[in-house]
């Protein structure tokens, strides 16, 4: 039996083609969401048969601007992860590893929902969602936390008001660097020490 021929690597041309063609989406679907692939192709500087040898469609290509978020939140969820550290300061350590991931993907995500379905959305957040929980869980156990709420419903109420300080931050109605929600839950008086003590470690401060 014949073996299939392995597959050639893409050319260094088609990689920059197909990372222009991205970079330009997540821009251009922040700007105008309803942008069609033939303004896109044409803003991105490919022509129309380019950009659907890459992404037959809408679908395929919001599928790769997915996947693509996916990795890169699983890096900083990675990067993010403080096992050891008290849970008031793993939970700053980590928004702010996440932060700039939110800042990218927050369209995409609600594009998405639209155009991908609930699921896909909920795998690509897993990871994030289940480390909060267990920080959040950790936290209520050492009395850092509010109890009054369970620990997956509190993670939940965190990602939405990243998603919605991002948008904010994006459309200047804020300036915030995700200090302000670092060290949601602690109480107030220890909450400015935390995000001051996190970002000091992760040298963000001035």
């Amino acid at each position: 039996m014949t073996k299939p021929a392995p597959r050639e690597p893409m050319r260094r041309d088609s990689r920059s083609n197909r990372a222009r063609i991205l970079a330009t989406a997540r821009q251009e679907l922040g700007q105008n969401p309803d942008i069609t692939l033939e303004e896109l192709a044409r803003v991105s500087g490919v022509v129309r048969r380019t950009l659907f040898g890459h992404f037959p469609g809408r679908a395929a290509l919001l599928e790769a601007l997915a996947e693509e978020a996916a990795e890169t939140l699983r890096g900083a969820v990675t990067e993010g992860r403080r096992p050891g550290e008290r849970a008031e300061r793993a939970l700053a350590w980590f928004t702010l590893a996440l932060w700039p991931v939110g800042d990218r993907y927050r369209l995409l995500l609600a594009l998405a929902r639209q155009d991908l379905g609930v699921d896909r959305v909920t795998d690509i957040l897993a990871p994030a969602r289940e480390e909060v929980t267990a920080i959040l869980e950790r936290g209520q156990r050492e009395g850092v936390f509010h109890t009054h709420l369970p620990p997956a419903v509190l993670s939940a109420g965190l990602e939405a008001l990243i998603l919605a300080l991002v948008q904010s931050v994006n459309t200047g109605a804020l300036d915030d660097d995700g200090t302000r929600v670092a060290a949601a839950g602690v109480q107030e008086q220890r909450a400015a020490t935390v995000v001051e003590e996190t970002a000091a470690a992760l040298g963000t401060t001035s």
